[in-house]
């Protein structure tokens, strides 16, 4: 009974380390379980003290291959790393889903007086949340805008301390993801992506939610920051893929991979806190600050990052 006992608890997370670190990614129900990954650390290590204490050597072993090949994984996001030689003008953004426009306006504008961010992207935004917005005079401490508001889920905007030229939003399943190019004073050109791929909640959502992360630009010549909601954590492989092209995430960066951004609490989602909203910033921007904030009307929490140009 015991070997059966320690082989049940040891398995389910040893398939989980096979599949997260294969490269592959099978369809729903992977997609949004491998969100949880963090949480199956945690498990495995229950799962390879068990074992022990049933003196189930076997089990035991693989329960510590498991832990092993998971943590380095993981970890990391804990730990701050170092900087790069950044000399560039500060760059300050703050991102925000407004759970289809309901986010409280008087709110969004008070984080935005206080944190003064030089950008502000948008998602779930909706013509009544864009007209909420101007009513509180937005435009006055954001005075340029590229706005791709619609009803329901699929809209975006990019706001801006500084002029902003309009790039071609990327759009799939009824999801677009505003662009534009920023003009900082200091001469530096940067492009923001507000970025929000479709959830894959359901079967058949996946090539959806991974069209719309792959078709992101990569990092490359000319910096560019990607920020907003995600709908994927630094576990799945299309955010893994931007990572390599040449981006870091600004809260693994400061050490705050494993803080959750998604549900907020007091919104009607009951499921454990997972990190799906990002600022990647182009590798060779310093992060100097990074913070998830609560916003009410929304189930997601707003990030916000101070960067340093190159």
């Amino acid at each position: 009974m015991r070997t059966w006992v320690s082989w049940i608890v040891v398995v389910p997370f040893a398939g989980w380390a096979a599949v997260r670190l294969s490269g592959f990614e099978p369809d729903w129900p992977w997609v949004p379980v491998v969100a949880y990954t963090p949480y199956a650390v945690c498990a495995a290590v229950v799962s390879l003290a068990l074992a022990c204490l049933l003196r189930r050597w076997a089990a035991g072993t693989v329960a510590l291959v498991t832990v092993l090949a998971l943590v380095p994984a993981v970890l990391p996001r804990a730990l701050a790393d170092g900087n790069p030689d950044a000399g560039g003008p500060v760059l300050r953004v703050l991102a925000a889903n407004l759970l289809v426009g309901r986010a409280d306006t008087a709110e969004l504008m008070a984080l935005i007086s206080r944190l003064r961010p030089d950008v502000l992207t948008l998602q779930e935004f909706t013509p009544d949340a864009m007209r909420r917005l101007d009513r509180a005079g937005v435009r006055a401490r954001l005075p340029y805008a590229v706005t791709r508001p619609r009803e329901g889920v699929g809209g975006s905007a990019v706001y801006a301390r500084h002029p902003l030229t309009a790039g071609q939003a990327i759009n799939y399943g009824g999801f677009g993801q505003a662009r534009a190019w920023l003009r900082h004073p200091g001469g530096a050109r940067v492009e923001i992506v507000s970025v929000h791929p479709c959830a894959p909640k359901r079967i058949g959502r996946q090539p959806c939610w991974q069209s719309g992360l792959e078709a992101l630009p990569p990092a490359g010549k000319e910096p560019r920051v990607l920020a907003g909601d995600f709908n994927a954590t630094l576990d799945h492989m299309p955010v893994r893929a931007l990572l390599a092209s040449g981006y870091r995430d600004a809260a693994d960066v400061m050490g705050r991979g494993f803080v959750a951004t998604w549900p907020q609490e007091g919104s009607r989602v009951d499921l454990p806190g997972v990190a799906i909203d990002h600022v990647l910033a182009d590798s060779r921007m310093a992060v100097r600050e990074f913070r998830v904030l609560p916003l009410k009307g929304t189930d997601h929490r707003p990030v916000f990052a101070e960067l340093r140009l190159p």
